[in-house]
Order: C-alpha cells, then structure tokens, then sequence
C-alpha cells in the first residue's frame, strides 16, 4: 500500500518501501510489457522506439527522436501519454524556436508578486508542473532555454526568486529534424544518453502504412483513442523506476563474509567484459564520444532494460542500447550498423 509523504513544497506525493515493491515487481513488469507490446498495434515498425520510450521512462533519462517531420515522433509521445492515462494538466509540449522565452516553458512572471520585489514565476501548466513533456525541435532553444533546460534536466529543479524548487517532471521526450554540431549544444546532447531515429516506414511497409494511417485518421475524426486500454499507468512507472533504484543500492550476501553490489548480481562478468570491449572499440575506431557520466546512465539504462523484457539478469542483447548513443547523424548512421556487427548479429 502506497505511502502518502508531505513534500517540502506542500505536494503530496506517494513513495513506497521496498518489500513492498519487490512483492509487486512482477506483476509490475508484466503490466508495463502488456502495455509497450499493445501500444506498439497502433503504429507501423514502431515497436523498438515504443520500447526504448517505456525504458527511458522507467529510468527516468531523457530520451531523443530524431527524424524527418511525418515519421510519427509527436504521434508516439501523444499516444504513449494517452495510454499510461496521464491527465493533460500533468501533460506539457511545446515547439522550441530560437525566439522561445522563458515564460512559455517555465511560466509568466507574476506581476503582483513583482510590485512586492519578488521574482516569481506562475508556473502552473508549464515545464516545472507536469509530470510528462514533449520539447519539439530542443537543439532550436536559444541559450536562456538551455540553461533551464539544463538545469531541469540535472538537477530535476528550477529557480523562484533566485531559490531552487523542485519540479514534477518525470519522463522527458523531446525530437529533432537533425541534429546540429555547434558546440554550445554539446553539454545538451550529451544529457540524452539515447537518441533513437524515427524513420520513414513507406518503403517496406507501403500497404500497412496506408491501412493503418487511415484507421488513425479515423479515430481522430471520431474522437476515438482506442489505444487507451489501461494496461499500465504512470505510478506503474514511478514505482519500477523506485524498485529498480532501490534494487541499485541493495548488497547481496555472497558467503559468510562476502557481500556482492548489484554490478556482481546482475551483470555477468562476460556480458560486463564485452560491454567494455565494444565502448574501447567505439571509442577508439570510430571517435564516439562516451563521457563518464553516460557510461553510468547506460548501466542503468542496461539494468531497466533487462528488468522489463527478461525480469533478470543483464545480457548481451541488452548491449544493443550502444547504438543509440550517437552525437550527430553521421555517428547514429554508423552504430546502426556497427554495434549489431560488433555483437555478431546476422
């Protein structure tokens, strides 16, 4: 049974023990399976990128598409947001331009706090609020977006009148036309462990697309979203992700006087070792950038993933997340390839 903890701000919010959640975690991953495995009925060669959204969201890490405009990006967000049964007041998306100011992502100044010498934000239904956003076009923002957005990303907060205040903000998409190479976007880009191609399906899917697409174009005439079909929601999220951070910290007994960290436990020395080969390779082949910071976040990325589709232990399958972590779209075109090579995939 969920906890109900008074936050400092005077939200409530739930949390949950451990014996708790390990006693649901089953039924948890079976639900969240139910739902990436239904969702991915309503789109076309979708299933991967529907996949890598429930992991993002499960590990709370940002997650990138990046694609031509008509492959399904917002459609993918919208869809997987109306299926999880997020309410649109916890719900924020917006299309980032070079002319986007601050109070269209983090609220309007309020003047009549401003007359009493208060720098205060009315940041109801913005970034700060929701549990869920979508920021189209990120690498556009302009560098006071980026610094928010940077330090939303980080440290999960905002600034009111110069005092850091938490936001709400759980699982962050965001999507790109391309991706560009100036270099003050490089600490953003490098916030995004993942970023996943959304592309054009016509080609090998030429009937489906069409037959499928209709269908779509009726549901939004009717007003319909048979997609919604509650087989998970966001506290089944919220929840993996807090039994799988719990998990992280746990020491298993080994022996008599021997403890093992979850690396021991869950990752097996092999999987580990060829883990390391294919970033030294990565590295030193083919210049991919891998700071340290997104080594640990794909170790967690790792462990999520593993948790969902196998409920166990971290294999070799899993390793294909290293062909997300391109930089630019000569680097996504090259691990796309490159990384099922290096793993010996058919």
């Amino acid at each position: 049974m969920a906890t109900k903890i008074l936050t400092n701000n005077g939200q409530v919010r739930e949390e949950w023990t451990y014996e708790e959640l390990q006693e649901e975690a089953e039924d948890l991953r079976k639900r969240l399976n139910r739902f990436r495995t239904s969702l991915g009925r309503f789109f076309v060669e979708k299933q991967n990128l529907i996949d890598l959204m429930v992991v993002a969201a499960i590990a709370q890490e940002p997650l990138l598409l990046v694609g031509p405009p008509g492959t399904a990006k917002s459609d993918l967000v919208l869809k997987f947001k109306d299926a999880l049964g997020i309410a649109d007041e916890d719900y924020f998306e917006y299309m980032l331009t070079r002319f986007t100011e601050p109070s269209e992502i983090i609220g309007p100044i309020d003047i009549s706090q401003l007359r009493e010498g208060r720098y205060i934000r009315r940041e109801q239904g913005k970034l700060p609020t929701c549990r869920l956003a979508f920021l189209d076009e990120i690498f556009k923002s302009n560098s006071a977006i980026l610094n928010i957005l940077l330090t939303i990303i980080n440290e999960k907060k905002f600034y009111q009148d110069g005092v850091p205040q938490p936001v709400r903000l759980r699982i962050l998409f965001a999507a790109t036309n391309e991706i560009p190479e100036q270099s003050e976007l490089a600490a953003l880009k490098d916030r995004f462990c993942l970023k996943a191609e959304s592309r054009s399906v016509q080609e090998h899917h030429f009937t489906e697309l069409i037959d499928l697409g209709l269908q779509s174009e009726v549901y939004k005439g009717l007003n319909q979203k048979p997609w919604v079909e509650s087989h998970a929601s966001l506290e089944d999220v919220l929840k993996a992700n807090r039994y799988l951070t719990m998990t992280f910290s746990k020491r298993h007994r080994a022996g008599r006087n021997d403890e093992h960290n979850d690396r021991q436990v869950f990752f097996p020395a092999e999987v580990f070792d060829e883990f390391q080969r294919l970033v030294k390779t990565l590295v030193r082949e083919d210049r991919i950038f891998i700071s340290d910071r997104k080594l640990v976040k794909l170790y967690k990325l790792f462990r999520v993933r593993a948790w969902l589709l196998t409920g166990g232990t971290v294999t070799r399958d899993d390793l294909h997340l290293l062909a997300y972590l391109g930089e630019s779209q000569q680097e996504i075109a090259l691990l796309r390839d490159k990384v099922p090579m290096l793993l010996g995939d058919a």
